[in-house]
């Protein structure tokens, strides 16, 4: 099916592309909710989540020494983080029931992510620093990123923008029904 391209107003030149706005990552590129500095009383929001409902803070499973929430800005739909209650930049300044329970809750995440969504693999790291690419360097997190045969296609290599098929507030309370027992 080929159709002639659509002019857009107010796009700049005009081509043969259209666009998808996604004005909402604009917040992101602009380091909203980002701390002010190292502390955790510098605006760190990995501090401030437990403090919120589960659904207000997109809290999927709270344990004693971390919890696993969404990610506001995912790279696949039902991207997680398992982040500790204390605010720790490094991961050899976690102690060994930290360390034991980040362990355990990201793989009741992948448990989960493979029950509700039927994840093929995934994407599991933490950068340590900014240098490393750390967002919030000042409190440790490891993402837990879902991923699926065929789930990379043009859109984030030409379009440089994500096409997520759920709202987060959906997703995190479709993986927190999935969440196993323990």
């Amino acid at each position: 099916m080929t159709s002639e391209p659509e002019q857009q107003i107010g796009v700049g030149t005009q081509d043969a592309f259209q666009r998808l706005w996604t004005p909402h990552r604009m917040a992101y590129i602009q380091g909203e909710n980002k701390p002010s500095g190292p502390g955790a009383d510098d605006g760190c929001p990995f501090c401030s989540i437990p403090a919120k409902s589960d659904e207000d803070g997109l809290i999927v499973r709270r344990g004693e020494q971390v919890y696993a929430v969404l990610n506001l800005y995912p790279y696949n739909g039902g991207h997680l983080m398992t982040v500790p209650y204390r605010h720790v930049a490094d991961y050899t300044d976690l102690t060994d029931a930290e360390t034991a329970e980040l362990a355990a809750l990201t793989k009741q995440a992948m448990t989960a992510l493979r029950t509700a969504s039927g994840a093929h693999g995934f994407n599991i790291g933490m950068n340590q620093g900014s240098v490393a690419g750390a967002g919030i360097a000042a409190h440790l997190h490891q993402h837990i990123v879902p991923r699926w045969g065929g789930d990379t296609n043009f859109m984030p290599v030409v379009g440089h923008t994500k096409v997520l098929p759920q709202l987060l507030a959906d997703t995190r309370k479709m993986l927190a029904e999935a969440w196993p027992a323990v």
